[in-house]
């Protein structure tokens, strides 16, 4: 077991790292889309639009120094984080819609119209959420940081 932890130890703490970033990124996304969708009545696409965009400046530089230790800043590293955010929202919240009315319909729960659409489209943002941060760990750590010289790489 501590050979299988040695050999995968720099990917598990970049997802312990990932995921604390992560948590703290979430929960001001989330109270940020929230106050925007709910209070201020914004649409769906523009209160998440928002809110991904404050998150990711905040993502970019927790995750660029402490989950993936880039030191070495290419002039492309902000634009493939950039595009990789950008295909990562549209993708997450394109499906989150349809999935979790595919998913209310196969359970039966939409029948009768148990759901207005601010419920629909609240439960619809955390199901994007979450195909997000998986798409969003993954391009990050394969696409935008992928080049970028780390600590370790120095010894």
């Amino acid at each position: 077991m501590k050979a299988l932890y040695l050999k995968y130890k720099d990917f598990i703490m970049e997802v312990i790292h990932f995921g604390m970033v992560g948590v703290i990124n979430t929960f001001l996304g989330w109270v940020i889309m929230a106050v925007l969708y709910n209070l201020i009545h914004m649409n769906y696409w523009l209160s998440s639009g928002i809110s991904y965009f404050i998150g990711s400046v905040f993502s970019y530089h927790a995750n660029a120094k402490l989950t993936f230790k880039v030191e070495n800043k290419d002039k492309w590293l902000p634009w493939r984080f950039a595009l990789n955010i950008i295909v990562c929202y549209l993708v997450s919240f394109s499906v989150a819609q349809p999935l979790v009315g595919w998913l209310l319909d196969v359970s039966g729960l939409s029948a009768g119209g148990m759901f207005s659409q601010a419920l629909f489209e609240n439960i619809a943002m955390i199901f994007g959420m979450g195909i997000f941060i998986v798409m969003n760990f993954f391009g990050q750590k394969l696409f935008v940081f992928r080049t970028g010289r780390h600590k370790e790489d120095k010894k």
